[in-house]
């Protein structure tokens, strides 16, 4: 079955007074799998939330914005047994650190620290369980909130509201929360767009993943741009119980900001060099991926 949505003007729960909330609720709590392909996400919306917590047999794959160029690119073409094994690894060490730090030459200097109870995503493509599921080539978790301060710099694509960035966009965090955007004219217009909402968790940031697939390009799809090979990419605004759990933290939408050629340090291990894999146990890995 395809059901046809007139495109909403926000995503998320933004999404909600545009929806036909019941009709797409009931279709969705029945559903066994649902692939969606729209480009105003309908993830994280109320029934979204809803088909996750109520419909235990749903498997739900997001490919929001893909096209024929990209299925090609980042579906047909991949060495998907040995991205899974280099994404695992990844997924191993991350596990293991306490401690992060994120820089880039944009300007990126941001440090938070890990609970080892919450949730790693690992996304390597397969929707062959109960549950969401994404495009392959991405990690995600949920730092402890409070301990991320520093400064996220976006320098790729900033999605919603803006996409491809023309120029920087600025973040100053401290505990987990924006406290000051700097920039030009599109940090101004994203600050305003998050003051659109009149909600203070819109301000927060919700998760942070590594861009790990080969193939991804920038582009400013968002499903692209969050994987391009050595990003890393910054949720604000909602987030959900598969990354924060019990309950997430609800916000009226969300949006995801791409830091590129970022280096990352596991504790005092580092990861990544601006972009570029230089963790031992990852390199051979990286090499037959093409990434060397």
């Amino acid at each position: 079955m395809v059901i046809w949505l007139a495109s909403p003007l926000g995503v998320g729960k933004a999404a909600d007074p545009m929806l036909p909330l019941k009709p797409l609720t009931a279709a969705l709590k029945e559903a066994d799998a649902w692939v969606e392909f729209n480009n105003q996400w309908l993830l994280y919306s109320t029934p979204w939330d809803i088909a996750m917590e109520e419909n235990k047999k749903l498997r739900y794959l997001c490919l929001v914005g893909m096209d024929v160029d990209m299925m090609i690119r980042c579906i047909g073409r991949v060495d998907f047994p040995t991205l899974k094994e280099f994404q695992t690894k990844v997924v191993e060490l991350t596990r293991k650190a306490k401690r992060m730090r994120i820089t880039t030459p944009a300007g990126t200097d941001v440090s938070f620290e890990n609970d080892p109870s919450r949730p790693i995503l690992l996304e390597v493509g397969y929707a062959d369980t109960p549950g969401p599921h994404f495009m392959s080539g991405q990690i995600g978790w949920s730092p402890i909130f409070e301990t991320i301060n520093g400064v996220i710099v976006f320098d790729g694509s900033l999605s919603p509201p803006i996409g491809l960035l023309k120029e920087p966009v600025k973040l100053h965090v401290k505990e987990g929360k924006i406290v000051k955007i700097e920039g030009g004219k599109e940090a101004i217009e994203f600050e305003a767009w998050l003051k659109s909402f009149d909600d203070p968790n819109m301000f927060y940031m919700a998760h942070v993943c590594y861009g790990f697939h080969p193939n991804a390009k920038l582009t400013g799809a968002i499903l692209e741009d969050e994987r391009v090979w050595g990003c890393t990419e910054w949720g604000i605004g909602n987030v959900g119980p598969m990354l924060a759990p019990p309950k997430g933290r609800p916000a009226k939408s969300h949006t995801d900001g791409i830091c590129l050629n970022s280096s990352v340090w596991l504790d005092d291990v580092q990861l990544l060099d601006k972009g570029k894999v230089v963790h031992p146990e990852l390199i051979e890995l990286a090499k037959k991926l093409g990434k060397a």
